[in-house]
């Protein structure tokens, strides 16, 4: 029965997220990079690691959605259905606003209700979270990967006197 769920939930991703882009991302351009050139960045580099999660995966950059991407590497979600969801609690918690996600969240909860755990632990790991929903990683991806992963997951800026 789940199959048949996350059948349902692709299909109704497939239809929006090109209508999330064409009118939520309208200003918004897409990178000047693709996953070749990522994977030439410094090894230890944001670039270089978003190279290898596409790689890895068998993903192509959707334009205007790659930030999107970078938000799992930073908080270690995965990319089946069922993390995708508890992503955009996470995000949700972190501080981000719109339709779209409110959207996944709400169709997430009703079809997949068995993660809501999950769903709700995610929500409190964005709160805990540096806000980064609204950030432009792509000037960001000649950057130390685990600086920045380190960043954003610590809220509070450690002080030693």
């Amino acid at each position: 029965m789940k199959k048949v769920r996350v059948k349902f939930l692709l299909f109704v991703y497939d239809k929006t997220q090109k209508l999330y882009r064409k009118y939520f991302k309208k200003k918004k351009r897409q990178w000047q990079f693709n996953e070749k050139q990522l994977l030439e960045f410094q090894e230890d580099s944001l670039g270089r690691k978003l190279g290898e999660f596409y790689k890895r995966h068998g993903f192509t950059m959707i334009p205007k959605m790659e930030n999107h991407d970078v938000h799992h590497l930073i908080t270690d979600c995965g990319t089946n259905f069922e993390d995708e969801i508890a992503m955009q609690f996470l995000l949700l918690g972190n501080g981000k606003m719109n339709a779209h996600l409110l959207a996944a969240i709400g169709l997430g909860i009703v079809i997949l209700p068995e993660y809501y755990k999950m769903y709700i632990n995610a929500y409190k790991k964005g709160q805990n979270m540096r806000a980064f929903y609204h950030i432009n990683f792509e000037e960001l991806l000649w950057q130390n990967f685990e600086h920045l992963k380190d960043f954003f997951r610590n809220k509070e800026t450690k002080v030693f006197y």
